[in-house]
């Protein structure tokens, strides 16, 4: 039984924290070079596109805008630029048309080129044809740009903080209503299997007299 909860446990940890790092924002310093539309399918991975844009529901299509670049160290990467409306994750995005026209000005060559931080949210997998949606672009100086994590410490630091109070919470439940009632019941089986006990004594003494006489009355 405590393998069973113990794998629940930590089955629902590992949902957590996927969808934690699916949904927090996070930063990359590329080169955008493209900003276009394309006509996408949606299947089995409908879960990780918007669901804010309009669908043919006859085709199971929409248009979609995306954003190609590549890092410093040549690697592409490519974004999707969904609305996400007032759906999840809350990001609360309506300006995908705006931000695809920036995107659009800040595309650079190999020779000269413009860095820009891109503020997004998602994964990128190859396999299941999904991509990060890009959420905000801002010109950088260079491609070592960083910035500090503030929104994610702050609000893991808050879900740490209401997690602990919620530990609390149900260790106090648990001391003062749970526990008693455990040694409560534990103390009547303990009653119960004293009194079994004392009823087979009773009754092994009975069977020991009742043949015991039996055989000392037939030996005479």
């Amino acid at each position: 039984m405590k393998f069973v909860i113990r794998t629940l446990m930590f089955c629902v940890i590992l949902a957590v924290a996927a969808t934690l790092h699916y949904t927090l924002p996070r930063h990359d310093v590329v080169r955008i070079v493209e900003a276009e539309n394309r006509r996408v399918q949606f299947d089995s991975n409908s879960i990780f596109w918007g669901s804010a844009e309009p669908t043919d529901l006859q085709s199971g299509t929409r248009d979609v805008k995306f954003i190609s670049a590549f890092r410093e160290n040549g690697k592409p990467m490519v974004y999707r630029n969904e609305d996400t409306g007032w759906g999840w994750p809350p990001y609360f995005k309506l300006n995908s048309a705006d931000l695809q026209a920036h995107a659009a000005n800040l595309k650079s060559t190999q020779e000269d080129p413009e860095w820009v931080m891109v503020t997004r949210y998602g994964w990128r997998n190859q396999f299941l044809s999904i991509y990060p949606n890009a959420v905000k672009l801002k010109p950088v100086e260079g491609p070592d740009a960083s910035v500090f994590p503030w929104f994610n410490t702050i609000f893991l630091t808050l879900l740490a903080g209401f997690l602990l109070f919620i530990w609390r919470l149900w260790v106090r439940f648990r001391t003062n209503r749970i526990d008693p009632v455990l040694e409560d019941v534990g103390e009547a089986i303990d009653r119960v299997d004293d009194r079994m006990d004392a009823a087979a004594d009773r009754a092994q003494g009975f069977w020991q007299r009742l043949f015991g006489g039996k055989s000392s009355g037939s030996g005479k």
